[in-house]
């Protein structure tokens, strides 16, 4: 049976293959792993870094991670009001785009 390509393989494999083996081996096979944070707590974290730094593209994928860790859809819509008033509105604004869109294709 052949192993499925990362996400990480399949967005940036063929131009950076070494970025993408960097991804999965060292951020999501070791930082991600490591005991003292637990994957819901590093999903809030990584949630809230990449509204404030208007990283949509990233945020995406991570609000379902955060969703698949635990986090409710209550909590995340929380995170990107608090944030409003931290990370500008027109990063909380369009954190809700993406937050709805991806609600929307869970359902």
């Amino acid at each position: 049976m052949t192993e499925q390509p990362s996400a990480a393989q399949r967005l940036v494999g063929g131009i950076t293959p070494k970025l993408a083996d960097l991804t999965d081996e060292v951020l999501f096979g070791d930082v991600w792993a490591r005991a003292e944070l637990s994957p819901r707590d590093r999903s809030l974290i990584t949630v809230a870094a990449l509204v404030t730094q208007y990283r949509p593209d990233q945020l995406r994928s991570h609000l379902n991670r955060a969703l698949d860790n635990g986090v409710s859809v209550a909590e995340l819509i929380e995170i990107v009001t608090h944030l409003a008033f931290y990370a500008g509105w027109p990063s909380a604004v369009s954190a809700a785009v993406i937050l709805q869109e991806v609600i929307a294709a869970r359902d």
